[in-house]
């Protein structure tokens, strides 16, 4: 019941700061701050003191919820799914921390519509009954949305509204396969499941299996993003508070990630390795052209959305290589790109603060009065790019180099990329703390120091000793 616990105490905790907003004004942002805290802390101590192996799925909670149609109320999680939920705790606290000044009006609601959008994620993240992980997918969707469209930048409506177009769309898709999917159980067995385990017996005829599977896909490609189903991204990226960004950047383009892995890849192996070309040739495309837009763009937040989707592009690559270092690789650089991505628009927040702007022709020599910022500037630049050393750098290399033991030719298009990334991420720091000064800004706060500091320090610890992930993931095959 650890999970149950965390999920309705984040949305209480939502809920009390919402409340006391009108009697102590900045009360929310505590209490979101603690929530988060001992939350994250009781989730930590109980995944430990259990002793429980998770190496395979272990079911923690299977209560009837819909009795009628069977929908139960079942949470499970593996050491994927622990990987996950504690980077999306730590971002947690960021997302509060990114908040805490740029967050003046309805504070309250801000913090209720965080903290309901992170328990949608671990509902996400640890749900096993499909109907419940569809119900947690909506739970996420609708308080980003409200994220974007109210404390949102100047095209904060357009940018929400193409945002929960494309996700309540492809999130049909899924329904319908999870629907089908349920039928599929009933046909063989006379009983209605929708419980993952279950579905991991049936045998499924391939040519049900392949349109099935595409609805899955789908639905987490848009989320992931893949092209051609990206648009949404850069202008949610754009528009949305610095949290915002943090949020879609870290932890919710992860959720498409184990979507892929848990629901398409694990559930559908044959008929998702029928389908591995086209998924590896759109990873290819999605690696290339989020790197050229990257370089093209003046926008600085704009430009870190592209390159999301061009680091998002390795993931698929390496998913759909169907190699088990290839999938090392993956989960180490969804770690390693929440943390990059989450500093690169932590520093963007920080940057419109100051100058309230975020064109990079705006910027310049900012390094003369702001060195610390600017040194951390450059450091999660060459993340960005894979600068060995660094968490990105061995997330990337392990997938490219299982994938090219399947497909070397994707891969050596693939590898292109990376040049493009320290094109426009060199061009990005260059452009904004290189050259003549534009004006004088003020350096890191205490608290942004603790921001930065503490993503730097970890991908800094990951990149040295990236065993610390890779330990658990290294028993999987595919």
């Amino acid at each position: 019941m650890m999970l149950t616990i965390v999920m309705l105490g984040l949305i209480a905790a939502g809920g009390l700061g919402w409340y006391f907003e009108s009697v102590k004004a900045q009360s929310a942002r505590w209490i979101a701050l603690f929530s988060i805290l001992g939350l994250a802390t009781f989730f930590i101590v109980s995944v430990i003191s259990s002793g429980a192996d998770y190496s395979e799925l272990n079911v923690l909670v299977r209560v009837p919820w819909i009795s009628a149609f069977n929908i139960e109320y079942a949470l499970a999680i593996d050491y994927l799914s622990i990987i996950l939920l504690s980077l999306t705790f730590f971002l947690a606290l960021i997302c509060v921390l990114v908040s805490w000044e740029e967050i003046q009006t309805n504070a309250g609601f801000y913090y209720f519509n965080l903290l309901a959008a992170i328990a949608g994620i671990i509902g996400v993240f640890c749900a096993v009954d499909l109907f419940l992980f569809f119900f947690f997918w909506e739970v996420m969707l609708l308080p980003m949305t409200a994220i974007i469209a109210i404390w949102g930048h100047e095209n904060r409506h357009f940018a929400a509204i193409k945002f929960f177009i494309f996700t309540q769309v492809s999130s049909l898709l899924m329904l319908v396969s999870i629907i089908a999917m349920a039928y599929i159980h009933y046909d063989q067995t006379g009983l209605i499941s929708f419980f993952y385990q279950d579905w991991l017996l049936l045998d499924i005829p391939l040519e049900k299996a392949r349109y099935i599977m595409l609805g899955f896909f789908i639905a987490f490609a848009v989320k992931l993003p893949s092209v051609p189903v990206h648009s949404w991204l850069p202008d949610a990226h754009t528009q949305a508070p610095t949290a915002g960004s943090v949020l879609l950047a870290g932890v919710l383009l992860k959720t498409g990630a184990y979507g892929l892995i848990r629901f398409v890849i694990f559930l559908f192996p044959q008929a998702s390795q029928e389908f591995a070309p086209i998924a590896m040739v759109l990873a290819v495309v999605s690696i290339l052209y989020g790197a050229k837009m990257a370089f093209a763009q003046e926008d600085f937040k704009r430009l870190v959305a592209y390159s999301s989707i061009s680091h998002m592009g390795f993931v698929m690559l390496a998913l759909f290589a169907f190699n088990t270092l290839a999938y090392q690789g993956a989960v180490i650089t969804l770690v390693a790109h929440g943390l990059s991505s989450a500093a690169l628009f932590a520093l963007a927040g920080m940057i419109y603060n100051r100058i309230h702007s975020r064109n990079l022709k705006d910027m310049g020599g900012f390094w003369h009065s702001a060195p610390r910022m600017g040194g951390f500037a450059l450091a999660f630049a060459g993340a960005a790019f894979g600068l060995p050393g660094l968490a990105n750098f061995v997330g990337e290399f392990l997938s490219l180099v299982g994938a090219y033991q399947v497909a070397p030719v994707f891969v050596i298009l693939a590898a292109f990329g990376l040049i493009g990334s320290a094109v426009y991420g060199m061009m990005l720091f260059q452009t904004s703390f290189q050259g003549p000064p534009t004006t004088v800004v003020k350096d890191l706060s205490g608290r942004e120091l603790l921001i930065v500091g503490s993503l730097f320090m970890l991908l800094l610890v990951f990149g040295l000793y990236p065993n610390a992930v890779l330990q658990y993931v290294q028993g999987v095959q595919l």
